[in-house]
Order: structure tokens, then C-alpha cells, then sequence
């Protein structure tokens, strides 16, 4: 065993840091933030150990591979736990200030099954990674029905339960799915579904695909979305509705190009639907929205759907350009929500009015707001600019001519809410005057996504040559 354990030391560091943070609260409850900046410090350490942790290999028969598509998503979800623990510190020492340390653990116990989750390459081993990753997730969306407004438990306790029923609902149908996959090939390793399977095993596996479309939040399994963000806690939506997806979209790398690219011909239809689906009901429904929150939701549909279309080139560039793209949306999406968080903290709430006139209030939250919705929009030159531009090229060389078409079009419909966003931000007149109070936490977690996202904007290739490594271990040749 301890041949092949040093596979898991990032992995086991996270888990290592959750124990820490909960036998620090046993012993010494009155921690305030110094229990959020440690946790944030010490998953910086782990971040920068996987630099110069040598790990790659494989264990025994093929269960888990650490290779640099896992190092390139280890780092991803390291980013996000980061970030998502920074935007947390002030909310949380705040609002919950003696329940800190569980929510916490619960993040780094999710953020350890997302890491192991982009290295299983067996079925046991990943539905369990899942519900690692899930389980966690479902107490922290119900975090704040015990404080704040009266209207927000209710919205937390709605927002928890409407993510626990979706969550079991997808279990329900991957277990199912993989009980007739494993029962018709006789093995429980990803790639042993092979050319030409049996009917039944086709079943199976699109049985399988619909309850990851559950996780990414696809069309038609994205009901939960907007409601979820609209309830649960701002600070912890910003992390759910990033690391997630992300660890969604590997997962289906995985299991789509790595175990049963042999039949493309059965999965490959199903997956562009979703993708057009995805891309014109999340635009489309966007266009009404007045809570900024519900409104990200739906364009976080969109944002899967032209994800799924750079997947369904089914080459390594398609991949790779889905990496780069998840990657600049992880960046910009948390930079959205913790703005909005602070907004939403000052203005008594996350509808358009509240936010009205944050630009006067705070020059600097409104030119971040703007620029996040930018890149979201894919304005030149911030990274989701590239980010689109990548994937459409690939799918256009792909032959997925009409879909570009489509989202292209969709594209510049995405551009109105996200300016309406804009207008309230910088032109509507707000009912309040008074400054926008920020934590020393969350201007570091919103300078960061900055950051990132203008920095990609200017220069993409560091990021796009990492992608394409990492891409390299799913599919090869170009």
C-alpha cells in the first residue's frame, strides 16, 4: 500500500486540515477568524505543494490514476476551496459565529472527494468520490436557516431540501445505470464498456449520463438551480456553483471520451441536445430574472451548454478548450457572487434594485461587478472572451457548424441581462448612499478572481498549454 499512498497526499492534506479545524473547535471554540484565515492558509500551503509533490502513477488495476489531467484539476478545486473559504470568514464570523468550523471541515471533506473524484477510473470508487463530494454540499446550502431575516431560513431550508431531493433523485438513476452496466460487462472499470456493448449497458450508461446531468445542472435536470442559488447562502453558492460543475464535467470526460468513445455514435446526439438545450433555455430564461442570484443561476445553464458543445468535438483541442473554459469560469463566477455578497449584505438584498448604484457607492465592487460580467459575457479581451472563442473553434472544426450558429446567437442575448446587471450597477439611481462595508477576507478573494480573470484576458497560453497537457491524458492526438 504504501507503494502507491503518496498518490493521495494533496487528498489526504485536505482531509488532514478538516480534522485540524474540528478538534480546533472542540478545544478552543472562541476562534473568530482565525479559524477561516488558517484554514485558507494551510490550503494555500497544500496548492503550492502540488507544484513540487511528484505523484503521478496508478494504482493497482487501474482503480486510480494521478496524472496531469488530475494535477491540473487538483489545482482547480484548490483555487476554489481557497477562494470559497476567503468569501466565506466575514459572512460566517458574522452571522454563524459559533458554527464556523463545521462548515469548514464540511467544504474540505467536498473539496477532497471533487480531487479524488478527477482520478477514478473505477465506478465504485467514483459514485463514492460523488457522494463524498455531494453529501457535504446538502448541509452546507441549509446553512443559514437559523439566522439572519426572517425570509432567508425559509429560503435555506427550501434551497437544502430542493438540493438533497435532486441530489438523491440523480444517485438514484447513476446507481441504477451502473448496476446494469456492471451486471452486463462484468467489470466495474470505467473503460470496460468497449465497442458495441449490449443493449442493456447502453441503457445503463444513459441512465448513468442523466444523473450527472443532475450535477453540472443541464437542461432538463437544472430545476434546482435558480432556486437553490436564490436560498442558499451567497458565499457558498459562489463555491457551489464552480467546483461542482467542474468535478461534473471531468467526470463525464471520463467516462464519455476515456470509457466509451468506441460507441460515440449512441451518446453523442444526447449530449449535443443537452448542449443546445442547456445554451437556449438558460439565455432565454435569464432575460426575466430580477434577483441577480436567479439570474446567474440560469446563465450558469447556459455557461454548461457551451461547455458540453466544446465536449462533444470529441478531440483532445475540444477537451482541452472545455478545461480552459471551466477553469476562466470558475475564476469569474466566484468574483460575481462575492461582489453581489457584499452588495446584497449592504443593500438588504440580491434583487436588481438593491444593487442600484453600487458604482457610486463603491467605484471599486462596480468595476469588478463589470468586469466579471464581461467575461461572463465574453466581451474582449477578459478570459471569457477566450474562453468562448476557444470553444467555438473547436466545435466549428468539429463539423458542429449549426450549434455555433445557435450559440453565437444566444451569445449576444446573453450580453443584454448581463448589461441590465450593468445598468443597475452604474446607471439606476439606488435608494441608499451609504459605502459598501467589505472584510479585509473578501476583498482578497475578489482581487484574486480579478486577477485572474484580466490576467487571462491579456495572456491565455499559460492556461491553454496546461489544459492541453492535461487534456492529453483523456484523448490522444489532436
Amino acid at each position: 500500500m504504501s507503494a502507491w499512498l503518496h498518490l493521495f497526499t494533496l487528498e489526504l492534506a485536505v482531509v488532514a486540515i478538516a480534522l485540524l479545524v474540528l478538534l480546533w473547535d472542540a478545544f478552543a471554540p472562541a476562534a473568530g477568524r482565525a479559524v477561516g484565515w488558517t484554514t485558507a492558509l494551510l490550503l494555500g500551503g497544500v496548492f503550492a505543494a502540488s507544484f513540487f509533490v511528484d505523484g503521478r502513477g496508478t494504482v493497482p488495476h487501474g482503480v486510480f490514476v494521478r496524472d496531469e489531467w488530475v494535477v491540473f484539476h487538483e489545482r482547480l478545486f484548490l483555487a476554489a476551496g481557497i477562494l470559497g473559504v476567503l468569501g466565506s470568514i466575514d459572512w460566517l464570523a458574522t452571522r454563524t459565529p459559533k458554527r464556523q468550523a463545521e462548515y469548514y471541515a464540511l467544504l474540505l471533506f467536498s473539496l477532497a472527494g471533487m480531487m479524488l473524484l478527477a482520478g477514478a477510473r473505477d465506478w465504485i470508487l467514483l459514485v463514492t468520490c460523488f457522494e463524498l463530494m455531494s453529501m457535504p454540499l446538502y448541509v452546507l446550502c441549509a446553512y443559514g436557516k437559523q439566522d439572519g431575516p426572517a425570509s432567508e431560513p425559509k429560503l435555506a431550508a427550501e434551497a437544502g431540501l430542493k438540493l438533497f431531493i435532486t441530489g438523491a433523485a440523480s444517485s438514484g438513476l447513476t446507481l441504477f445505470g451502473l448496476a446494469l452496466v456492471v451486471g452486463m460487462t462484468g467489470t466495474t472499470h470505467v473503460g470496460g464498456i468497449g465497442a458495441n456493448p449490449a443493449p442493456l449497458t447502453i441503457v445503463g450508461m444513459l441512465f448513468v449520463l442523466a444523473g450527472f446531468g443532475f450535477k453540472v445542472g443541464a437542461v432538463p435536470f437544472h430545476m434546482w438551480v435558480p432556486d437553490t442559488y436564490q436560498g442558499a447562502p451567497t458565499p457558498f453558492v459562489a463555491f457551489l456553483s464552480v467546483a461542482p460543475k467542474a468535478a461534473g464535467l471531468a467526470t463525464l470526460a471520463i467516462v464519455l471520451l476515456g470509457g466509451w468513445s468506441a460507441d460515440s455514435s449512441v451518446w453523442l446526439p444526447v449530449l449535443l441536445v443537452l448542449a443546445g438545450a442547456s445554451m437556449v433555455v438558460g439565455n432565454l430564461f435569464a432575460l426575466p430574472q430580477t434577483d441577480a442570484r436567479r439570474l446567474l443561476g440560469f446563465s450558469g445553464v447556459a455557461q454548461i451548454g457551451y461547455a458540453l458543445l466544446a465536449l462533444g468535438a470529441m478531440s483532445r483541442g475540444g477537451l482541452a478548450m472545455t478545461l480552459f473554459f471551466v477553469a476562466t469560469y470558475v475564476f469569474t463566477n466566484l468574483g460575481v457572487f462575492f461582489v453581489l455578497h457584499a452588495a446584497a449584505e449592504e443593500g438588504g438584498g440580491h434583487s436588481l434594485a438593491r444593487i442600484a448604484g453600487l458604482s457610486r457607492r463603491s467605484p471599486w465592487l462596480g468595476g469588478a461587478l463589470l468586469v466579471f460580467l464581461l467575461s461572463l459575457a465574453g466581451i474582449p479581451f477578459v478570459a471569457g472572451f477566450w474562453a468562448k472563442l476557444f470553444v467555438f473553434m473547436e466545435a466549428w472544426n468539429a463539423g458542429l457548424v449549426g450549434l455555433v450558429v445557435l450559440g453565437v446567437a444566444l451569445a449576444v442575448i446573453g450580453l443584454y441581462y448581463y448589461l441590465t446587471v450593468a445598468r443597475s450597477t452604474y446607471m439606476a439611481d439606488g435608494d441608499r448612499t451609504t459605502p459598501v462595508p467589505t472584510g479585509f477576507a473578501l476583498r482578497a478573494a475578489i482581487l484574486v478572481c480579478l486577477i485572474f480573470v484580466v490576467g487571462l484576458g491579456l495572456w491565455p497560453r499559460p492556461l491553454v498549454e496546461a489544459a492541453d497537457r492535461a487534456a492529453a491524458g483523456i484523448v490522444s492526438g489532436r
